[in-house]
């Protein structure tokens, strides 16, 4: 039997089609400028879109600032004969009579090896007592000690040397070239020193961070700013703990875009303009150059500059808009900070939508033109 189709079959399928397609959407990458600013407080949102200008650009304006506190920048050098808490010393000791206090019967000294400065900065020589090491260099030890024991014997000679202890080292981990303890000497009194004693910096250096602990207080500086701002590059102290690590902010990139990705910092600041460079500039068959949008959950305090208001709690949501065809476009976007946790977001341009649409029906209408023609055969 042959099935006998209405003429009116075609254009009822193709009003089919667009009804279904206004039903269910067609594929996109994600929200319209349109739904976008429906989102806003004013409509049934809660988001505060803004339009980014000169204003907007400096309130917003905040950047990762970074360097050491007054306390460890006026830390005066080590001389590189003091002695710290931890270090062990050798102590030779010569008396001028056969039978001494401390020279046993026929030797010519006596030595004490491995005597280690304690906690509070002491240590402990028979006959002379307790004697403050800690903070004196082993020249000074040695007249304390034979002032103390010239009492007791006559002319005592003393010789005091620093060995190898942990009073005087640091720790340093992370991103260099040899990781490892490293004492302070007098070629590696200060952080970059050190940093160039343990092989350099093996990341990035525009955005390796430098960590310094001590006494349970950290505080983080760019390695950049340790050649720039000399007066971060500060003295070291027995047992600082230096840790070099990759900066580990970022921000997403969604949309018209050339990738939609996750992207990390790849230097200290990233306006919008290279935040889309990044990512390989705009799709050119799909983005919408007037709708270029930064999502970020923006301080009270900030806030409230841009909106100029007083009477806001808390973080707020903020969306802000870039609009790259506008006559100072381009410049806006070039000053216009990114920040850690942002997300910047392209839209498609209408008439993408409308292809698709279009794509949509006549690649259907001739799927159903070719049943059709089955049917007739």
């Amino acid at each position: 039997m042959k099935i006998q189709y209405s003429r009116w079959g075609k254009p009822v399928a193709a009003l089919a089609i667009l009804a279904v397609l206004a039903g269910c959407g067609l594929p996109r990458s994600g929200p319209t400028k349109r739904e976008i600013f429906a989102g806003s407080v004013q409509r049934e949102g809660d988001a505060f879109i803004v339009s980014v200008n000169s204003r907007v650009t400096r309130a917003t304006a905040v950047y990762t600032s970074l360097g050491f506190s007054r306390s460890f920048v006026n830390a005066g050098v080590l001389g590189s004969d003091t002695i710290q808490p931890g270090d062990t010393l050798g102590l030779t000791i010569y008396e001028n009579v056969d039978d001494g206090l401390l020279v046993p019967q026929g030797a010519p000294s006596a030595v004490l090896e491995e005597v280690q400065v304690d906690g509070n900065g002491f240590i402990f020589v028979p006959y002379a007592g307790r004697v403050r090491a800690a903070g004196n260099t082993p020249e000074a030890i040695r007249r304390i000690i034979t002032d103390r024991l010239d009492s007791q014997t006559p002319e005592p000679q003393v010789l005091v040397r620093r060995l190898q202890g942990d009073g005087t080292t640091v720790s340093v981990t992370g991103g260099v070239g040899a990781q490892g303890v490293y004492a302070i000497e007098r070629p590696t009194r200060t952080l970059t020193a050190m940093l160039a004693r343990a092989g350099g910096i093996a990341i990035p250096n525009e955005t390796a961070q430098v960590t310094v602990v001590r006494h349970g207080r950290q505080e983080k500086v760019w390695f950049q700013d340790l050649y720039e701002n000399p007066h971060f590059d500060i003295a070291l102290r027995g047992g600082d703990k230096i840790l070099v690590e990759q900066d580990q902010r970022s921000f997403s990139a969604l949309g018209a875009t050339g990738t939609q990705q996750l992207v990390p910092f790849d230097r200290q600041t990233i306006s919008a303009i290279e935040a889309i460079a990044l990512v390989g500039g705009l799709s050119t068959n799909l983005a919408d150059p007037t709708g270029v949008f930064v999502f970020r959950n923006e301080a009270e305090v900030i806030a409230e500059q841009v909106l100029a208001r007083d009477d806001l709690q808390g973080a707020q949501r903020m969306v802000y808009v870039l609009d790259l065809t506008a006559p100072n476009g381009m410049f806006e976007a070039r000053d216009f900070a990114i920040r850690d946790g942002d997300t910047v977001y392209v839209t498609e341009a209408p008439y993408t939508q409308w292809q698709k649409t279009l794509s949509a029906i006549t690649g259907t209408a001739a799927t159903a033109s070719n049943i059709d023609s089955l049917g007739g055969n």
